[in-house]
């Protein structure tokens, strides 16, 4: 029997609720973790890098321009590309730029998760679909989007049908082997309880393989979302029509065309934080939940 520290033998009772009060302990925060001034800290602690950084680059941006290494056409003014995004934001155009691209590319990822979900059960469960198809969808996912672009015009023309398949083809493979590859890693020893249960193939499927692949799935799902957005915006740069509205990559386009270097990067920069938005506000939390409710890290 364990003793205590005044040297008297603790009960069994006694022993097991100390190792209980220790188990509750271990899940307790602890107060410098939980309380406001913890959650002020963390918040600065994530807020500051990524500022510093983007004054950082601002800086030296400014700083080349300053010194004149490149022309202004090639190189332009800090000042000059924030005028640009001002512009459009104050005449109200860049919602409409935002509207155009970013619902396509939300519809375009809701079919391609609808269609990458049955595929990535299929190849997973099935010997014979990997082998047939596994090879072809790893090739697609390495596949750069653009090369669609072309293909997809000569059969869809000009429409948004035609930017919805080079956003298909983009995302579907990368989601899909997200899936094959958590439900990989899933430990035999679940689809088998499952079936001593009495689970069938769909109902294992949707309460055991897909639950416990959920971490790699996600994965996938992030990995869909950016070859989404690439897709997207190739398809915008290169199929331009009036009929297709005007989103970022046609204001990119533009920019090209008008050789006007301000408008490129104002574009550019437009669609790169379209994209950290998304990430920070979609998949960051989703992510970080799914983390959490494994008793992982979700913190960082």
């Amino acid at each position: 029997m364990p003793r205590q520290a005044d040297g008297t033998v603790a009960s069994e009772a006694e022993t097991d609720a100390a190792v209980g009060a220790g188990l509750d302990a271990l899940d307790t925060p602890t107060g410098s973790t939980s309380d406001s001034h913890g959650r002020a800290r963390r918040l600065v602690g994530k807020v500051l890098p990524p500022i510093a950084v983007l004054v950082l680059v601002v800086v030296v941006w400014q700083a080349l321009w300053a010194a004149a290494f490149w022309p202004e056409y090639k190189l332009p003014a800090p000042a000059a590309v924030w005028d640009q995004i001002w512009t459009i934001t104050a005449n109200g155009k860049i919602l409409e730029f935002l509207w155009t691209s970013v619902h396509r590319a939300v519809i375009g990822f809701a079919v391609a998760v609808l269609v990458a979900i049955p595929l990535g059960l299929l190849i997973a469960n099935f010997s014979l679909v990997r082998r047939g198809i596994g090879p072809i969808v790893s090739g697609l996912q390495s596949l750069p989007s653009v090369a669609w672009v072309p293909a997809a015009v000569l059969w869809f023309g000009l429409t948004d049908t035609s930017i919805y398949f080079v956003v298909l083809l983009g995302a579907v493979p990368s989601i899909a082997n997200g899936l094959v590859s958590g439900m990989d890693q899933i430990p035999p020893i679940l689809p088998r309880v499952g079936k001593v249960l009495g689970a069938g193939r769909l109902a294992s499927a949707r309460h055991i393989m897909l639950p416990a692949a959920l971490p790699g799935f996600l994965a996938g799902l992030k990995q869909g979302w950016a070859f989404s957005w690439r897709s997207l915006m190739a398809a915008e740069l290169i199929a331009t029509s009036p009929q297709l509205g005007f989103g970022l990559g046609q204001y990119l386009h533009n920019g090209m065309s008008l050789s006007e270097m301000s408008m490129v990067l104002a574009a550019i920069i437009l669609i790169l934080f379209v994209g950290i938005g998304i990430e920070l506000l979609v998949f960051r939390p989703l992510e970080r939940a799914v983390l959490r409710a494994r008793g992982l890290n979700g913190g960082l």
